[in-house]
């Protein structure tokens, strides 16, 4: 196993990257049902935690974070605003 310049495995970063993608998508394609889309987000969770424990589902939590804030810096630019102010709007209450 090969690792990347943070000095993790690229394999554990291959494997977070992929089951977040699939948490995502689990989402995403329930059809708008909001408790079926947790149901799945919840069995991809479990998912990791018993392939990858505990710090397979904080690297999962972490690449998730990584790709929102991606995200939120391409939607802010487009907008004209700080990434952090529209984090805000869209996390604070």
């Amino acid at each position: 196993m090969s690792e990347n310049s943070t000095g993790r495995d690229e394999s554990a970063d291959l494997y977070a990257r992929a089951r977040a993608y699939q948490s995502v998508r689990a989402v995403l394609s329930d059809d708008h049902n909001y408790a079926e889309g947790v149901a799945a987000a919840r069995r991809v969770a479990a998912t990791v935690v018993a392939e990858a424990g505990p710090a397979g589902l904080a690297d999962v939590a972490v690449g998730l974070s990584m790709e929102l804030a991606s995200a939120l810096e391409r939607i802010a630019a487009e907008q004209g605003i700080a990434a952090v102010d529209l984090a805000d709007v869209w996390f604070v209450d």
